[in-house]
């Protein structure tokens, strides 16, 4: 398939903006296992990953999804940690083996061009990285690739932007601060694939049946402003390198903006700001 040259540059720059925030991924790697649980034990079940399967997560960021699966496939099952970026498969393949776990390897790859045969798995995982594919559609068919036949794959996306608060927050303060729409037109961002009907059409046509699509609220509890704003920016990839190329006077507006609106998400001695992920599984027809 021809590429032309705009995407490759898009995908380019993709990939560059994951590994540099790859640092504060690594950093608050445990935070993230900790308030996407509920998310990734969704995906686990609806993949169905059971013992001697062999699973591979795309996008794993700090592998959460894939060392937890780790524990169902057991000694007899393999699962593969995989990123494109590959300061992150470090950040996961470096957590797996402080963990212990000898059924778990990792591998960069890319989740539009998986480096791997036909049917190679029982299972695919993604949790928040499809959307961030420079093509939507050419991903999901990779996933439908690499699966066997009867091979189920599980895939968690962010919900519309106006159900995400605790991130559009920071999106809409940054934009307001610099007179344009963040991420720009035409770079896939965190709500791109956030229409669920469009999000069951697209693994349909990629070769999967029996598609479903669910909501799963992913609640962000905070103590305070600062503790929003350290982990959201950190973890928030395109955000995290506008912020850097700021001056100190841009940031310091972006935050005020951030607090003013965040300070209406109080409750009782914290912050609590909502979220919805939606989940969508299929088998591999």
């Amino acid at each position: 398939m021809a590429t032309d040259t705009n995407d490759i540059d898009l995908r380019r720059g993709l990939h560059g903006m994951w590994a540099a925030v790859a640092p504060g991924w690594a950093e608050h790697a445990d935070y993230v296992d900790a308030r996407s649980a509920d998310i990734t034990e969704r995906l686990l079940e609806l993949a169905a990953v059971a013992t001697g399967m062999r699973v591979l997560e795309l996008a794993c960021g700090p592998g959460s999804v894939g060392i937890a699966a780790s524990r169902r496939v057991g000694s007899d099952g393999e699962v593969v940690l995989s990123d494109v970026a590959p300061e992150m498969t470090e950040i996961a393949a470096a957590r797996a083996a402080r963990r212990g776990l000898a059924n778990v390897t990792a591998r960069v790859l890319d989740l539009e061009e998986i480096a791997e045969p036909d049917a190679g798995y029982d299972a695919v995982v993604c949790r928040e990285g499809l959307m961030f594919a420079a093509d939507h559609a050419r991903a999901a068919r990779e996933i439908a690739r690499v699966l066997r036949p009867g091979g189920r794959a599980a895939i968690a996306v962010w919900a519309e932007r106006e159900r995400n608060p605790w991130l559009t927050v920071l999106l809409d303060s940054v934009g307001e601060q610099l007179g344009a729409a963040v991420p720009p037109p035409g770079v896939p961002g965190p709500f791109s694939l956030s229409d669920a009907g469009g999000l069951e059409r697209l693994l349909s046509e990629a070769g999967f049946s029996d598609v479903a699509v669910s909501d799963v609220p992913v609640t962000m509890r905070v103590e305070d402003f600062d503790a929003w704003w350290t982990r959201t920016c950190a973890l928030a990839g395109p955000v995290s390198r506008i912020l850097d190329a700021l001056p100190e006077e841009g940031v310091e507006a972006i935050r005020a903006r951030a607090a003013e609106a965040v300070e209406g998400y109080r409750d009782g001695d914290g912050i609590e700001l909502p979220g919805v992920t939606l989940v969508a599984a299929g088998v591999r027809r």
